[in-house]
């Protein structure tokens, strides 16, 4: 897309691949492992629409385990996004990575997961927005007490490094190392994140996701 609201950065969409058994186990109970990977996918298909409907900057997908399933490379081609491997390491050290490697060439960029069905274009552009006007972080809180969207400035490993990842004090663990950084950091509205059968049942009347 030739006219991206902010060409000078970059949206890092993390991926993984649809392996049955291996994403959204948590929902396996209700829907099985298959369920579960359908699902998955439904999340990824409408996440990557949000920023691609936000026309905000180029966008990147950052896979994990590796970019060679065909389903990950053919969701790039309908985009005309980039491929790049995931960074090895627990999620802080994979973001971490991933920021190190972009912002040697770009001045910002944000991280979208994968399966954020409840963010909007409007987020993505609002985070581009703050850290254009100067923010050094911008959030996207989760419901749950994570975030589903981090844009950064500059990066210091400390943003990401004993993070106790999965729980309900991601957030507030952040908003900590952002202080002691001191710097200027910008929270936009808190969305649901999906990772119970309610959290899909809710995002399926709101006609978000569709049921088989």
């Amino acid at each position: 897309m030739a006219d991206w609201l902010f060409p000078e950065g970059r949206i890092l969409l993390f991926a993984k691949a649809p392996v049955a058994g291996r994403v959204k186990t948590r929902l396996r109970g209700a829907w099985g492992a298959r369920g579960a990977c359908r699902i998955h996918q439904q999340l990824f298909r409408r996440t990557l629409d949000v920023v691609r409907r936000s026309a905000a900057a180029p966008l990147d997908i950052w896979c994990a385990p590796g970019c060679d399933h065909p389903w990950i490379r053919a969701r790039a081609r309908e985009v005309d996004a980039g491929l790049r491997a995931q960074p090895p390491g627990d999620l802080g050290a994979r973001m971490a990575g991933a920021f190190r490697a972009t912002l040697r060439t770009a001045p910002y960029a944000i991280i979208v997961g994968g399966d954020c069905a409840a963010l909007t274009p409007e987020h993505v552009r609002s985070a581009f927005q703050r850290l254009h006007a100067g923010d050094d972080a911008v959030f996207t809180p989760a419901d749950d007490g994570g975030y589903v969207l981090i844009g950064l400035r500059r990066l210091d490993p400390a943003v990401f490094r004993t993070v106790p990842w999965g729980t309900d004090a991601v957030m507030a663990a952040t908003r900590r190392r952002l202080r002691r950084l001191d710097w200027r950091a910008g929270e936009l509205a808190a969305v649901p994140d999906v990772d119970r059968p309610a959290d899909v049942r809710r995002l399926r009347r709101a006609g978000l996701l569709r049921s088989w």
